[in-house]
Order: structure tokens, then sequence, then C-alpha cells
């Protein structure tokens, strides 16, 4: 299973952006996946998930309402639209697939990880 991310760069603080992953045709579709994020210095932290069928979400408190995240099955991408960025948003932003249909906030709750991709949000 191989998972692309892509979407990431440098925005203003209040900013948007939008993360995409891809994942290989051979990523079951009927997996749940998620976003996590690891800043310098930090433990890679839970951002969000979304189950196999796109039905349930989850969300961590500090992205709550800030962030969507959302799956094209059809096309095997994982999204993350990103609104009112804050520089504490500032982190490497990596999608996953989860060992399950439906997932939750663990790091062992997933079992196939991408490369991740930047994001920077200036104050």
């Amino acid at each position: 299973v191989q998972l692309q991310a892509s979407g990431g760069g440098l925005v203003q603080a209040g900013g948007s952006l939008r993360l995409s992953c891809a994942a290989s045709r051979r990523t079951s579709s009927n997996n749940a996946m998620g976003w996590f994020r690891q800043a310098p210095g930090n433990e890679r932290e839970f951002v969000a998930s979304v189950s196999w069928n796109g039905g349930s979400k989850l969300y961590a408190d500090n992205v709550q309402g800030r962030f969507t995240i959302s799956r094209d099955r059809a096309d095997n991408t994982l999204y993350l639209q990103m609104n009112s960025l804050k520089p504490e948003d500032t982190a490497v932003y990596y999608c996953a697939v989860a060992r399950r249909s439906v997932a939750g906030r663990g790091l062992s709750d997933y079992v196939y990880w991408g490369q991740g991709t930047q994001v920077t949000v200036s104050s």
C-alpha cells in the first residue's frame, strides 16, 4: 500500500489549505482513513478520521470547526480542508489507512502511513 500526501505549503494565519492523499489501488476502500500531524519536538497527534463510507467523522478538539475531512472512494483519495489556519497548526501532516472500517484517535488504529507534507502557518 502506498500513500502520497500533497497540498502542503506556506500560508498566512487565517488562510486555507487543502491536503490530498492518494492511495494506491491496492488500498482497501473498506478501511477508515485519517490525518495526523507532527510538529518539531512533539509527538505525532491525531487530527481527523473518516470511516470507510464517509459516514462517520472524528476530529481533534483543536481543529473541530476549522478542518473538514472527506474521502472519494472511487479515486481512493483522502482530503483535509483546513480553514482559519493558526501558527500552531504548523507541522508535517501524515495520512494513514486504518486497520478497520471505523477508526479512532490512536496511532495503533492505523497500519499504513504516507510520507507527510509540510504545512507552515505564519503569523
